[in-house]
């Protein structure tokens, strides 16, 4: 199963958005999901900061910022 994880912060519309995303998206295609809150983590804060929301697929950086349902599939897509 491919692994995704949602890296975000509270009080973040992109975060709130991409998460909206990953969640349609999962309704269509499985995957396992992990959000993880950057501020319950010192070390996670200082590496991703201001570059909330972050998403990555099976270890890889895959999207910063913003994602489109049709880049996430065909990103999940060629990690099967």
């Amino acid at each position: 199963m491919i692994q995704v994880v949602l890296y975000t912060k509270r009080d973040c519309p992109l975060c709130d958005e991409m998460k909206a995303v990953v969640t349609r998206v999962r309704a269509e295609v499985p995957f396992a999901l992990e959000v993880v809150d950057i501020e319950a983590d010192p070390t996670l804060c200082a590496a991703y900061g201001l570059d909330v929301p972050v998403l990555v697929i099976d270890g890889r950086k895959a999207f910063k910022h913003r994602v489109e349902a049709r880049a996430l599939k065909r990103r999940l897509a060629a990690a099967l």
